[in-house]
């Protein structure tokens, strides 16, 4: 991905994250805006929404996120300036869920006890 990219999805991430803040409230829930990935043309970008609270309010704030991106673009656009305006699709992130299990099955594994290491005598150094 180039720079430029790289420049836009965290300027974009940063606007949005300042938007969903200001003009939306979620109840029992914190919502955040993870990531960004916008297209190489700059006619689309993904925002990953990642929301901490409540589990089954997931669906419901990326479906009001996803009615409402015409409002987010707009407001967006007045501080952000680019020769197109991406069109936004929002789209839940579980990557903290899925870290979260994996980080549960490394300690379920850590403590069964493993077999030690044998060394084996072609390994050695000289």
């Amino acid at each position: 991905m180039s720079q430029r990219i790289d420049r836009i999805n965290e300027l974009l991430k940063r606007e949005i994250s300042s938007v969903v803040d200001k003009s939306f409230e979620f109840p029992e829930s914190l919502v955040t805006i993870h990531a960004v990935d916008t297209a190489a043309d700059l006619k689309a970008a993904k925002i990953y929404v990642g929301v901490v609270g409540a589990a089954e309010k997931d669906g419901s704030v990326v479906e009001k996120l996803n009615a409402k991106h015409g409002f987010i673009q707009n407001a967006v656009m007045k501080r952000v300036v680019l020769r197109y305006t991406p069109q936004f699709t929002f789209v839940a992130d579980t990557s903290i869920e899925r870290g979260v299990r994996v980080l549960n099955i490394l300690e379920e594994i850590g403590e069964i006890d493993l077999p030690e290491e044998t060394e084996n005598p072609d390994d050695r150094k000289i």
